[in-house]
């Protein structure tokens, strides 16, 4: 391998994108006003404090001893700030402002996990260091850095719901006072012939992925049609108006009775609407006789174009309503990335890397766009905006691969979540990094989370 290539220079490179991550969290916690960083802007996630402190902490836990030799200086922060949480269950957490260190202490904390890990990270490039588990510092500084910029969009999804008056108003992009001009086109289905399609990544290999995207393997999906479109506000709209969710045959499993006999998971959508008096997206806001949507820093009469952003419990209810379903990971992996010839493309549009004339993503916006915004990125079966422009709901339960092995430095990134309760995402939103663009990577999250930018598309078979 040319020296160019030697896992020094790699890292160094790397050192370089960690420092790019960090900037973009660090502007997005300038967004909240000092006397805000204490909320709770979604009822199941920490306050926003915590997440000042967990960035570095993740850092510092996962290099400071296993690769750099560094001795902790704050072994309760190290702790207090190691995990985030997703209850399941209904569970809430109920902790107080109070009960959480200052922010001048989080910010020290912050500051000299960074002073200390970039000065032994330059001598452990020079001796070439490896973990303690046999994995290259690139690989771990790549965990460092998708980690960050993976906080990057859920920060952002999060501040998303922190009410306008605490935030820092920022430039939004101009598609939000004038949108592109995109004519509206009809949803039409896309015939997919049956076909197989790549499932993950080969082990071993240059590419890095996080341990649920191993190991590659092959599934034979029978031919189906999909959405061409993203399903926009306005579709959603028109099944809120059919009365979408007051019809509990809708949101009980598959959206049809089966012998008469209910058990407590088919009715698990319809008790959470039912009990929790929801009738319609989280990025909604009735005002009189209109609709608003929340931008991140505006409240604007509702982009019809947009995609509309819900929680899989919601995406399923409208597929049922449109006599369709979601489609499965292998469906929409084949739709998006196949060609009619059987070959697989890197990206839906070809080999190009990631660029703004493909797609909405890698931060180039605080907000959607029409669904047709970018013709050029549509995949080989003609498929548009499977990249970016909002995350896409699966029908499949997030589960491992065949071959699947926890990376040993974080044991619980994947496992804790094979439990049927949380289901994978794919494509990437606007505040998507380009390097999570990747056909491999796979999201997740469970089936009534509303908060996340993520869309979907409908199938039939």
């Amino acid at each position: 391998m040319p020296a160019i290539y030697s896992e020094a220079a790699i890292c160094h490179e790397l050192i370089e994108q960690l420092s790019s991550a960090r900037q973009k969290t660090d502007d997005l916690f300038a967004i909240v006003r000092s006397d805000s960083i204490y909320e709770r802007p979604i009822p199941e996630r920490h306050r926003i404090v915590f997440y000042v402190g967990h960035l570095e902490a993740f850092d510092w836990n996962l290099l400071h001893d296993r690769v750099l030799g560094l001795k902790t200086f704050h072994p309760e922060f190290d702790r207090l700030f190691a995990f985030g949480i997703d209850p399941v269950g209904g569970g809430l957490p109920a902790d107080q402002p109070s009960q959480w260190p200052s922010l001048a202490a989080v910010k020290e904390y912050v500051r000299q996990s960074r002073s200390s890990l970039d000065e032994k990270l330059a001598d452990a490039l020079d001796s070439n260091s490896a973990g303690r588990d046999g994995f290259p510092l690139s690989t771990l500084l790549n965990v460092a850095i998708e980690h960050r910029l993976m906080h990057a969009e859920t920060l952002a999804y999060m501040l998303h719901q922190l009410p306008l008056d605490r935030k820092i108003r920022q430039a939004e992009s101009a598609d939000v006072v004038t949108p592109p001009v995109v004519h509206t086109q009809v949803n039409r289905s896309i015939e997919i012939p049956a076909g197989a399609v790549t499932l993950g990544l080969s082990r071993p290999g240059s590419t890095f992925g996080w341990d649920n995207e191993f190991s590659a393997h092959t599934v034979n999906v029978p031919a189906f049609a999909i959405d061409q479109y993203k399903v926009t506000n306005r579709q959603y709209l028109d099944f809120i108006a059919a009365g979408g969710y007051k019809t509990r045959l809708l949101w009980i499993t598959d959206g049809t009775e089966t012998d008469g006999a209910e058990t407590d998971a088919a009715e698990k959508d319809w008790k959470w609407i039912s009990q929790r008096g929801i009738s319609h997206p989280a990025f909604w806001k009735r005002d009189g006789d209109q609709w608003l949507y929340r931008t991140m820093f505006n409240d604007v009469p509702l982009p019809p174009d947009w995609p509309v952003y819900v929680s899989q419990a919601e995406a399923k209810a409208y597929a049922n309503w449109a006599g369709k379903s979601l489609p499965t990971e292998a469906e929409w992996q084949r739709a998006a990335y196949s060609t009619h010839n059987g070959d697989e493309r890197p990206y839906p549009w070809g080999i190009k890397a990631p660029s703004n004339e493909f797609g909405n993503f890698d931060f180039a916006r605080w907000n959607p766009t029409p669904v047709n915004a970018f013709p050029g990125g549509q995949s080989a079966f003609g498929v548009q905006g499977m990249l970016g422009n909002g995350w896409e709901w699966t029908s499949t339960e997030f589960s491992p691969f065949p071959g699947f092995e926890p990376f040993p430095f974080y044991r619980g990134y994947s496992a804790d979540f094979f439990d049927g309760q949380h289901f994978v995402m794919k494509g990437g939103s606007a505040r998507t990094a380009a390097c999570m663009l990747r056909p491999t990577f796979r999201n997740w999250f469970q089936a009534h989370y509303q908060f996340i930018y993520t869309g979907f598309r409908c199938v039939s078979r």
